[in-house]
């Protein structure tokens, strides 16, 4: 320990010396020059990406349009139906009094007396309805029935389109450090100063 220390004090008392000397003008015996090499430096190139790529999807939607067609909407069918009966009026004369002696009350000159007259026969005009074609049943045939119809039929069916999109990279130039910087000292000899 006190080896130690006693190095340590003929150290600082030998660069005080040194210091000392130099500015009192003594001459140098060493000289050191500082040698500052700077850092090197490099450029170096790299893709980078820029966009990542993917999918773009065009959809078209289908299309569609009208078509007129004639459809039956009904068959062909029988039925049968009731004709009524065709009847015509027919006018005729009839007697319906044969007339002949009668026997009435009558006032003659105020006083009541019963009298036996003579009637004439009486005729009328009687309407008859009599049947010319009797009620019958008919067959009836009803033709199919057809109708002009709209419908909607596809024209085109939808469509998708896939289009695969590359990724996109752009050449960067970026500088990197080759060397780091560093600082050294370089023994020098400065004639009439410095000895080498």
């Amino acid at each position: 320990m006190i080896r130690k220390t006693a190095s340590s004090a003929i150290a600082s008392l030998a660069v005080l010396g040194m210091v000392s000397e130099t500015a009192a003008g003594g001459r140098a015996v060493e000289c050191y020059e500082q040698i500052n090499r700077p850092a090197v430096y490099d450029t170096v190139y790299e893709n980078v990406l820029v966009s990542p790529g993917g999918q773009v999807v065009d959809y078209d939607p289908p299309i569609y349009g009208t078509v007129e067609r004639v459809e039956q909407i009904a068959p062909r069918r029988v039925t049968y139906e009731v004709v009524p009966a065709i009847t015509r009026t027919v006018y005729h004369t009839v007697k319906v009094d044969d007339g002949g002696y009668a026997w009435e009350w009558r006032v003659i000159h105020g006083r009541k007396v019963l009298c036996k007259v003579w009637r004439k026969a009486r005729h009328a005009r009687v309407a008859e309805t009599i049947v010319v074609e009797p009620e019958r049943t008919r067959r009836v045939v009803l033709p199919a029935e057809y109708e002009s119809v709209a419908r909607e039929v596809l024209v085109r069916p939808e469509r998708r389109r896939i289009t695969e999109i590359a990724p996109s990279y752009q050449r960067v130039a970026r500088r990197v450090m080759v060397l780091e910087g560093s600082t050294s000292w370089r023994r020098v000899h400065i004639p009439k100063h410095c000895r080498y």
